[in-house]
C-alpha cells in the first residue's frame, strides 16, 4: 500500500483527546509516526481525529476473516479492535487463534487478540476444543495476546473455582487485563466478581446495573451490535462517567458492518448532544489506555493513526490513516484482498427427519421465549400440539421446533420449542451457534429442519433457509464461521437470505443473529445445547415436559 509518502503535513482542526481540546493546526507525519503537532491561527474546516477502536468484538461474528473485516471496518474509521477469538477457539482451539493472528497480520488494521478464558464456555455442551489453564499460560506469554478474554464463568469466579482463578492470576502476572461477562450481576455477587480482578463488562442492559459496576471499579463497554443493542439505555454514562466507558459492537453481522461501525455510535451520541471530546474518548482514548494499545492519539511520537472528517456532527469520514498510510478514502477501502486457506472441524453426517421427532411424554412443555435485539430469553409454559404421538410445531401460536445438532461427531440432536421467530413455513439453520458452534435450526416441520441442517452438513458450515422445494445457502468454509468471499459480496448474500426468511413469515430483521444466541447457555434464561434444554437461572439442565403438578405450582 503506497497511498502516502513518508513525510506529510496535514492541516485541519486537531482533536486532542489527551488534553481535551480542539484547535486549528497541523500534524507532521514522518515515517508513519507523529513528528510534531502545530498550532496555527486558522486551518481548513476538516477535523483531524484519532482513529476509532472497537473495545470488544468477536471478528468471527462478521462472518469475515480479520483481513476482510479490516477492509470494511477501515472505511468507517476503525483503526483497531480489541478482539476475542473465542468463537474460532471453540471450534479449532489454539490453531484457530493462530489463524486469526496470522491473517490479521496481513493487513494494516491493528487487531489486539485475547486469550479465550472459557473454552468450552460450559461443561453442558460439546465444543471442538478445550483451553485449560496451561494452554492459557502459553497464550499469555505471546506478545500478540493482549488480555484475558471475557470471563463468562461468573459463577466460577464468585465461587473461587481453582481453574478459573488460576487463569485470572496468570493474566495478572503477565500484566494483562481481564475482560468480564456478567449479565445482570448485582450486589455482593458483582462485588466478588470485580474484586477477583475483572476489569470490564459489556453485558449491562440497564443503567442501574452499569452504575453499580462502575462503583466497583469496572469499566463499562456500551454495546451496540447486530443482536444486543444497549446504547440507548447506557448513553448517559458518557456524561456521568466519561473515563469509565468505551464503545463496542461485540457481534456485528456483515450487512450491518457495511453500513457502519463505531463511527455510527460517535455520530449518534454527538447528535444527542453529548460532548464530542467525551464521546471520542469512549471511542478511542479510553480503550487505548485501558488495554495499553499501540494506537496513536495525535501526540508527538505516536503512531499516525487518525481520521479526516468533515465535521463533528455528521462525522462523515473522508479518509482513514493507520501508521501514516491512507487505508480508506470516501467510504472505499484501499486495503487489498487476502485469500486465506480455510481451516475447519466438522464430523457429523447427514440426518433424517425422524432424528428430530419429539415423542409426546406429556401435554405441557417449556418454551424458549426469544426476542430480536436481545441475548436474554424468557421461559414460558405452553400446551403442546400433539400429532401422531409426537409434539409438533404450531405456527398459529408461533410455537416452532428448535434443534441443536452436534457438528463434531454423530449424536442424537437435542430438540425443544421456541417462539418469537414467527415462521409460517420452512426452516432456518446455522453453524454459527454461540459458543460451541454446533448446528442450530428453527423450523415448522421435521422435514424442513432436516433439509436446512443437511445443507450445512454437506457444505461443512454456513447459514441456510428452506421452504418447500426452495432453499438458500451462504457457505462459511472457515471453521463453519467465516466466508472466504469478498466482504461486500457476502454482505449482499447475507441480506438476501434474511429477506428470504422474512418471506417465510418471520418478523425479525436479523433472524440468523438471534438464532445464533439460542444455544448461549451463559445468558439466561432458557436455552438449548446439543445435550439438552438448559435453565440459565439454575445453571442446570431442565426437562422439556412439565408434570401437571408443576404446571399448577407455576400457575399459582
Amino acid at each position: 500500500m503506497e497511498q502516502s509518502s513518508r513525510n506529510q503535513l496535514i492541516r485541519g482542526q486537531v482533536v486532542d483527546l489527551v488534553a481535551g481540546r480542539i484547535f486549528p493546526g497541523s500534524i507532521e507525519v514522518v515515517d508513519g509516526r507523529i513528528n510534531a503537532v502545530n498550532h496555527s491561527d486558522s486551518a481548513p474546516d476538516q477535523y483531524i481525529v484519532p482513529g476509532l477502536v472497537d473495545a470488544h468484538i468477536h471478528i468471527e461474528s462478521s462472518m469475515l476473516p480479520p483481513s476482510e473485516f479490516a477492509r470494511l471496518a477501515s472505511a468507517h474509521g476503525t483503526v483497531a479492535t480489541v478482539s476475542d477469538p473465542h468463537e474460532i477457539a471453540n471450534v479449532m482451539g489454539v490453531e484457530g487463534i493462530r489463524f486469526m493472528i496470522e491473517n490479521g497480520g496481513k493487513v494494516p488494521l491493528k487487531f489486539y487478540f485475547g486469550a479465550p478464558s472459557c473454552v468450552p464456555a460450559t461443561g453442558f455442551e460439546t465444543a471442538g476444543a478445550s483451553l485449560p489453564a496451561d494452554a492459557i499460560t502459553r497464550l499469555l506469554q505471546q506478545p500478540e495476546i493482549s488480555f484475558l478474554s471475557e470471563m463468562m464463568n461468573y459463577p466460577g469466579v464468585i465461587a473461587g473455582d481453582d481453574e478459573v482463578m488460576k487463569k485470572i492470576r496468570l493474566a495478572q502476572q503477565h500484566h494483562k487485563p481481564v475482560d468480564g461477562h456478567a449479565p445482570g450481576l448485582r450486589g455482593e455477587a458483582a462485588a466478588a466478581y470485580a474484586q477477583a480482578g475483572i476489569t470490564t463488562d459489556h453485558e449491562c442492559i440497564t443503567i442501574e446495573e452499569a452504575r453499580g459496576k462502575i462503583a466497583l471499579g469496572m469499566h463499562i463497554l456500551i454495546r451496540e451490535g447486530s443482536a444486543a443493542k444497549n446504547f440507548a439505555a447506557l448513553a448517559p454514562l458518557i456524561t456521568e462517567h466519561p473515563a469509565s466507558c468505551m464503545f463496542c459492537s461485540d457481534d456485528l453481522h456483515p450487512d450491518d458492518l457495511v453500513r457502519g461501525h463505531i463511527n455510527l455510535l460517535v455520530s449518534r451520541a454527538i447528535k444527542l448532544g453529548y460532548d464530542p471530546v467525551a464521546v471520542l474518548r469512549c471511542a478511542s482514548l479510553n480503550p487505548v489506555r485501558h488495554y495499553k494499545l499501540d494506537v496513536g492519539m495525535l501526540q508527538p511520537g505516536d503512531a499516525a493513526d487518525f481520521l479526516l472528517v468533515d465535521n463533528l456532527h455528521d462525522f462523515h469520514i473522508h479518509s482513514t490513516w493507520i501508521n501514516g498510510i491512507m487505508v480508506a478514502e470516501h467510504g472505499r477501502s484501499l486495503i487489498p484482498r487476502c485469500h486465506p486457506l480455510p481451516i475447519n472441524r466438522f464430523g457429523t453426517s447427514a440426518k433424517s427427519p425422524t432424528d428430530f421427532r419429539v415423542p409426546a411424554a406429556g401435554s405441557t412443555i417449556r418454551v424458549i421465549d426469544a426476542a430480536e435485539n436481545q441475548l436474554v430469553t424468557g421461559s414460558a409454559i405452553a400446551t403442546a400440539r400433539i400429532a401422531d404421538h409426537a409434539v409438533v410445531a404450531d405456527t398459529d401460536r408461533d410455537l416452532l421446533k428448535i434443534a441443536v445438532v452436534n457438528r463434531y461427531r454423530d449424536a442424537t440432536p437435542a430438540t425443544a420449542f421456541i417462539r418469537g421467530f414467527g415462521l409460517q413455513r420452512g426452516a432456518i439453520a446455522s453453524s454459527v451457534a454461540h459458543d460451541s458452534h454446533n448446528i442450530i435450526a428453527v423450523g415448522t416441520s421435521d422435514e424442513q429442519i432436516c433439509r436446512a441442517v443437511n445443507l450445512l452438513i454437506a457444505e461443512q458450515g454456513g447459514i441456510s433457509a428452506t421452504c418447500a422445494d426452495e432453499s438458500m445457502l451462504v457457505p462459511l468454509p472457515i471453521a463453519g464461521l467465516m466466508s472466504d468471499q469478498d466482504g461486500y459480496q457476502l454482505a449482499q448474500h447475507y441480506a438476501d437470505i434474511n429477506r428470504f426468511v422474512r418471506q417465510l413469515g418471520g418478523p425479525m430483521q436479523a433472524p440468523f443473529m438471534t438464532l445464533s444466541f439460542m444455544a448461549l447457555l451463559v445468558i439466561p434464561s432458557l436455552k438449548l445445547s446439543d445435550q439438552g434444554l438448559f435453565d440459565g437461572e439454575t445453571f442446570s439442565f431442565t426437562s422439556l415436559f412439565i408434570a401437571e403438578a408443576d404446571t399448577h405450582a407455576a400457575a399459582t
